[in-house]
């Protein structure tokens, strides 16, 4: 599995599902198992579910490291103490 989908036969994209790895194992063991089965295995064999990260082919690292760094801690900061209320508009809270 470490060597890839392409390896096997799956040439369109380069991530493992379970129905591949599913065929896969059919095909090397000649036990069938089912998908959820398979989920089993995998699990047991320390392999997680990965999701690929999304990038912009047109990402500019360049242009994002100054942004990172002035405005994206003034977005992390408080926003306000909150202090609690009541949420009815003819009730206020007595404290």
């Amino acid at each position: 599995m470490d060597a890839g989908p392409a390896v096997w036969g799956w040439t369109e994209d380069q991530r493992w599902t379970l129905a591949r790895v599913t065929v896969l194992v059919g095909r090397l063991s000649h036990i069938s198992y089912t998908p959820r089965g398979i989920s089993y295995l995998l699990h047991r064999l320390g392999w997680s579910r990965q999701i690929p990260q999304c990038r912009a082919a047109e990402r500019d690292e360049e242009a994002i490291a100054p942004w990172v760094k002035a405005t994206w801690p003034m977005a992390e900061q408080r926003r306000g103490i909150r202090t609690r209320g009541s949420a009815s508009p003819t009730k206020q809270d007595n404290r």
